[in-house]
C-alpha cells in the first residue's frame, strides 16, 4: 500500500471515527435495533433471542471491518433483558470496541400494541496504535511518529422508547449519553459524540404471499452531517426476503435474508458506494445471523413470524 493511501486512510479514520460518529452503521439496522435502542423488545418470554452481524467496509482496504453480537430475552410480560458486544477495526492501529448490558420495562396495551423504555448501560474501550501505520518509500519502510499512541476506556448510559404492533414499529434512543474527551494526557484530539437515532418501519400485506417492508433510520450526532438510511424490502411467503436500501450521500445497496428454519435467519446486504470515497473503494459486505433459541419446536410460529 503506497504512502498515499495510508495517509488518506489514517484521514478518514482519525476525522470520522474520533471527531464525529463513533458508533458503527449497518445495512440491516432493522435485525439489530437492540444495539442501539435498549428499548428493543421481542415479546416472546420463552424465546432468547441471538444475533451476530459482521461488515466488511470498503474492500480493497484492509479494514475497516465491524463485528456485532448481541441477545435479548423477556423475562416475563413486562422486562426484558439484553446483551451486545460490537468491535469495530480499522486496519491494525485503530479500534473502538464497546460492551453494553439493557433493560426495558413494557407496557402491553391493548390490540397487541406495545409501549417499552429502555436503559442500557455499557464500556467503550478505544485503542489507537500508531505504530500500526507503516509508511512505505522507495528506499525505506519507516513508522509514522506524527501520533501518540491513545488507549482509553470510557463508560456510557443510554436510554430509548420503542412503540410496536405486529406490523408498525417507531423507536427513538440515544445510546450514549456520557460524551467523553479523546486524549494523550495532554493534547484532545477528538471526542465521543452523543447519538441520537430514530427508527421507524411498518408491513403492508400485498396479497396472502406477497408482503412490502418499508423501514428508515435516522442518526444525528453533533458536528456530523446528518444520516438517514431507508430501505425497501418485499417479503415472499414469510420466509424470503428481497430489498433495497440508500443511505444519504453514501451508497446504495441490496439486501436478501432468508428464513432457513422457524429458529434460524440468514442475511446479505451489498452496498455500492456512490460518496468521494469512491475513486479507491466501490463495495461493502454485511453478513448477518439470527438465531431464536426455543422456536425450533414452538407450535404455531408458522403462523406468526416476527416481521422486525
Amino acid at each position: 500500500m503506497t504512502q498515499k493511501l495510508i495517509l488518506l486512510l489514517a484521514f478518514i479514520c482519525i476525522t470520522t471515527k474520533i471527531s464525529a460518529q463513533q458508533n458503527p452503521q449497518f445495512t440491516q439496522y432493522m435485525y439489530n435495533m437492540n444495539v442501539i435502542n435498549p428499548a428493543y423488545t421481542t415479546s416472546d418470554v420463552d424465546v432468547l433471542s441471538l444475533g451476530l452481524i459482521h461488515r466488511i467496509q470498503w474492500t480493497g482496504f484492509k479494514g475497516p471491518e465491524t463485528s456485532s453480537v448481541f441477545a435479548h430475552k423477556a423475562i416475563n410480560e413486562k422486562i426484558e433483558l439484553g446483551l451486545s458486544y460490537t468491535r469495530d477495526q480499522f486496519n491494525n492501529f485503530l479500534s473502538n470496541n464497546f460492551a453494553s448490558a439493557d433493560f426495558a420495562y413494557k407496557i402491553n396495551m391493548n390490540n397487541s400494541r406495545v409501549l417499552s423504555f429502555g436503559m442500557k448501560a455499557g464500556v467503550n474501550f478505544y485503542d489507537f496504535d500508531p505504530s500500526g501505520i507503516i509508511l512505505e518509500t522507495p528506499r525505506e519502510e519507516r513508522r509514522d511518529p506524527a501520533f501518540d499512541a491513545i488507549d482509553k476506556t470510557f463508560f456510557n448510559l443510554g436510554a430509548g422508547v420503542y412503540y410496536n404492533t405486529d406490523k408498525f414499529y417507531l423507536g427513538l434512543s440515544v445510546p450514549n449519553f456520557l460524551g467523553s474527551d479523546i486524549n494523550d494526557d495532554e493534547t484532545v484530539t477528538g471526542k465521543q459524540e452523543i447519538h441520537t437515532y430514530l427508527t421507524s418501519g411498518y408491513v403492508f400485506k400485498l396479497s396472502d404471499k406477497f408482503k412490502l417492508k418499508p423501514a428508515f433510520m435516522t442518526q444525528y450526532v453533533e458536528g456530523a452531517p446528518l444520516s438517514l438510511d431507508v430501505t425497501g424490502n418485499v417479503l415472499y411467503n414469510d420466509r424470503l426476503e428481497l430489498g433495497v436500501g440508500y443511505r444519504l450521500d453514501e451508497s446504495i445497496s441490496g439486501l436478501i435474508n432468508i428464513r432457513v428454519t422457524p429458529s434460524l435467519r440468514i442475511g446479505y446486504a451489498y452496498d455500492h458506494v456512490t460518496s468521494d470515497i469512491n475513486v479507491f473503494t466501490n463495495a461493502s459486505h454485511e453478513f448477518i445471523l439470527l438465531y431464536d433459541l426455543g422456536l425450533l419446536f414452538k407450535k404455531g410460529y408458522e403462523k406468526s413470524p416476527r416481521f422486525f
